[in-house]
């Protein structure tokens, strides 16, 4: 591999969300602001969209890493659950004994009597649920429920959904209209730009290890953000792929030729990036969509 050809200790362009990692653009910590602030402010739903691989996963594993300490998190990856398996869920991050016969009624007195308790200790529970879009709706109607539970001053319980943006296109469906409404917070996950994305580049590399110069040239970088459309997964990869072309040429240093070579590499880059990447250009002609 090429980790010690660059003078690297891991691999900077993983596909993995590791909070190590965690480049936040100007997009990027105003949502997290956005959502550390209603947080504080006791809002009980809070949403967050953006497409496949623009960091959703990486800005939810960000915000339970820096949510202060009177807030105590759950977290549901796969949240394709029925009620009672989410109430399931969320009772083992609280810690509670699960049965897992109990039936829907018993785990939400259960979880309730759990946020009263956390509630004396002047605690308050963040249950943040990854790839939203999934819920079925019949588990979004017992969160609205669950998110019923406050005091007489915030909430007991605060929801925060990351989703592609079919999380808005279910939420729009009538049986779900009163949890809509009370989603009085949301952020909305755009591509890089191209001075961010190259400052995306370079903070990958230096977290990795690298300390020379830039390593991807001007149109490397140019190239990379034309064939990602700015979203950082597809960056990873064609970062990745270029890495191993300069360390396979004996090279220190991506060039345009080898930026080129990698999107070349996968024929479908421009069918599947042409819809963000005409956004992209858009910008950039002089203030004239194109």
């Amino acid at each position: 591999m090429y980790l010690p050809h660059f003078g690297l200790r891991e691999l900077p362009f993983s596909l993995t969300p590791d909070v190590d990692f965690t480049y936040l653009a100007q997009p990027y910590q105003a949502a997290l602001n956005v959502l550390l602030l209603a947080l504080e402010g006791g809002e009980g739903f809070i949403k967050v969209t953006g497409e496949v691989g623009t960091g959703k996963t990486l800005l939810c594993r960000t915000l339970l890493q820096r949510l202060p300490d009177h807030m105590v998190s759950a977290y549901v990856p796969n949240p394709r659950l029925s009620p009672p398996a989410m109430l399931r869920a969320l009772s083992s991050d609280l810690d509670l004994p699960v049965n897992p016969k109990g039936d829907e009624h018993g785990l939400y007195c259960a979880v309730e009597a759990q946020l009263l308790a956390l509630a004396q200790r002047d605690q308050r529970v963040v249950l943040c649920i990854d790839e939203a879009q999934a819920l079925p709706s019949a588990t979004l109607e017992s969160l609205r429920l669950l998110s019923n539970i406050e005091t007489g001053k915030h909430k007991l319980i605060q929801i925060v959904l990351f989703g592609q943006p079919e999380l808005d296109d279910k939420l729009a469906q009538r049986s779900l209209r009163s949890l809509a409404s009370r989603m009085s917070f949301s952020a909305r996950l755009s591509p890089l730009s191209l001075a961010d994305f190259e400052s995306y580049l370079r903070h990958r590399m230096s977290v990795a290890g690298w300390r020379g110069p830039d390593v991807f040239s001007a149109g490397a970088r140019y190239f990379l953000w034309l064939g990602s459309a700015g979203v950082p997964r597809r960056a990873n990869v064609l970062a990745h792929k270029c890495l191993l072309l300069a360390f396979g040429r004996g090279h220190h240093r991506v060039d345009a030729r080898m930026a080129w070579g990698a999107l070349q590499d996968d024929k479908g880059w421009l069918r599947t990036a042409w819809p963000v990447l005409a956004t992209l250009l858009g910008r950039r002609s002089n203030g004239v969509a194109t």
